[in-house]
């Protein structure tokens, strides 16, 4: 059992030691932290961002509620590019299909500076959705 929960989160983006303990819970052990660890994909040049993100990615079909509000916000596009890179070619989920689909074919315009939408059209075209 988990002492601390908290304790999972890495400290900074070179808790690769913290990072790595997760492979060893379940979604059920951490689904608390869940938005913590997804913060950690906000840049994935972050040493920490692979090991964090190859664990969501074990996840990712039950995390759709904690991926979709970084979808939809219009706060951290470079996070949303991230999410999409990361989560867009396995997603099962149809709101997150539907939300990559909206920013390939209507993005906004901070997702076009951003080149969000760039990378929504590559999975959108990838996966054969329309």
């Amino acid at each position: 059992m988990i002492e601390n929960i908290k304790d999972l989160i890495p400290k900074d983006k070179s808790d690769l030691f913290t990072a790595e303990k997760l492979k060893h819970y379940s979604y059920d052990d951490l689904k608390e932290i869940i938005p913590d660890l997804l913060e950690w994909l906000q840049d994935m040049n972050w040493p920490v961002a692979k090991t964090v993100s190859e664990y969501l990615f074990s996840i990712n079909d039950k995390i759709t509620s904690e991926l979709l509000p970084i979808l939809k916000s219009n706060k951290d596009e470079v996070w949303k590019y991230w999410i999409i890179t990361v989560f867009g070619p396995v997603t099962q989920c149809p709101v997150i299909k539907n939300e990559i689909i909206r920013i390939a074919v209507s993005p906004t315009k901070n997702e076009k500076i951003e080149e969000v939408h760039e990378v929504a059209q590559e999975i959108m075209n990838s996966r054969n959705w329309k």
